[in-house]
């Protein structure tokens, strides 16, 4: 028996086996270029998401502490603050809770700050995440006294 290849290949011509080195770098650089266009556009999305649950949550805190207030005719005070939603204060006799399941942390790892009375809101309360600068004050806090985002 007589066996032949079917397809017959050609060693030695210039550019047959593989990519030459101008080729693998121009195709990194083409990479380099969509990953710095892609790139930004993500990570300025995971900012913006993380401002709205900040947001959210300030608004589900806000939502919890007027329940608190209805039920025992103030806002907690002192610095158990935001765990009064939670545990049942020793001078809350009317307290229905919890009313949140628990005090999460922001989306910075830190906690909400609470003040009641508060200074922007001496009726009620303030309460605030200090953003993603971490600092109190700037232009970056997301606060229940103001609608800035």
């Amino acid at each position: 028996m007589n066996c032949k290849p079917i397809l017959k290949t050609q060693h030695g011509g210039r550019g047959t086996g593989g990519f030459t080195l101008i080729e693998l770098l121009l195709v990194l650089v083409i990479l380099g270029i969509l990953a710095a266009i892609v790139v930004p556009k993500f990570a300025g999305r995971t900012e913006q998401a993380r401002i709205t649950a900040a947001t959210t949550q300030i608004n589900s805190f806000a939502t919890a502490l007027d329940a608190f207030e209805v039920d025992n005719g103030y806002y907690p005070k002192g610095k158990s603050g935001l765990q009064d939603l939670v545990e049942q204060p020793r001078d809350a006799q009317s307290w229905h809770g919890p009313y949140v399941k628990d005090i999460p942390k922001d989306p910075w790892n830190n906690e909400y700050i609470y003040e009641c009375p508060g200074r922007n809101n001496p009726s009620s309360y303030d309460l605030m995440s200090m953003g993603p600068d971490k600092r109190v004050g700037g232009d970056d806090d997301i606060t229940n006294w103001q609608n800035k985002r």
